[in-house]
């Protein structure tokens, strides 16, 4: 179980993410600088109990309109061997002290994760409360489209759209984590896709908002 503590991190979260986030591809530039503000997400469970993660929602509107973005991060007591370009910046946590801050998509501990919620055998935690699930949160999953187990890459391979971050999973499925969150759009799980995760924010005018988070498709 992760123990969410109530405290500071220096540079804070949203500092560390707005330069990180001009750098992505599937970031929609407006010509400035982004104006991230935290608008929802959820936590899993490290089986371990060493990787924080967090999937955290973050709105932007420096541009035209308010853009939502999906990322997954995790938080590391010591930096990930070989994952050097997937690290966003180190933080320093008023009680866990120097943390490591990771694009998870790149972290084998929350693909693992993330694939045990798909397949209901993790369940989603609240953002900001210890030991609390989060109903929201909700998932399909078709294990009869599946022929093998599925299991977390030693090292994830990435490929990023105008829109998703596509995970390699070896030669079996892969997931494909949405970036840029779309309201108002379906939430069922895509055509071809064999389970997904749905969850919901909170735009800056207080409107709620549901859009799928990822989707597994087979081989």
């Amino acid at each position: 179980m992760a123990i969410i503590h109530k405290t500071s991190m220096s540079p804070g979260k949203l500092e560390l993410l707005a330069p990180w986030l001009q750098t992505q591809p599937w970031y929609v530039s407006a010509g400035r600088a982004p104006e991230p503000a935290h608008a929802g997400g959820f936590r899993l469970d490290d089986p371990q109990g060493e990787v924080g993660i967090e999937f955290m929602v973050l709105t932007d509107d420096s541009g035209d309109g308010t853009v939502a973005y999906h990322l997954p991060l995790t938080y590391r007591g010591a930096p990930l061997e070989g994952a050097e370009a997937a690290l966003i910046g180190t933080s320093e946590h008023g009680v866990l002290g120097r943390r490591w801050v990771y694009d998870g998509t790149r972290d084998p501990v929350l693909v693992g994760q993330l694939l045990s919620l798909v397949q209901g055998r993790a369940a989603a935690q609240e953002q900001s409360r210890s030991d609390t699930p989060d109903p929201s949160v909700t998932t399909e999953f078709d294990a009869r489209a599946l022929l093998v187990p599925l299991l977390p890459p030693v090292r994830p391979g990435v490929a990023h759209t105008e829109r998703d971050t596509e995970i390699a999973l070896g030669d079996g499925p892969r997931l494909t984590v949405t970036r840029v969150l779309r309201p108002h759009e379906a939430t069922a799980v895509p055509e071809g896709a064999i389970g997904g995760v749905t969850a919901g924010w909170t735009s800056p005018d207080g409107t709620s908002h549901r859009g799928l988070f990822a989707a597994l498709y087979p081989a």
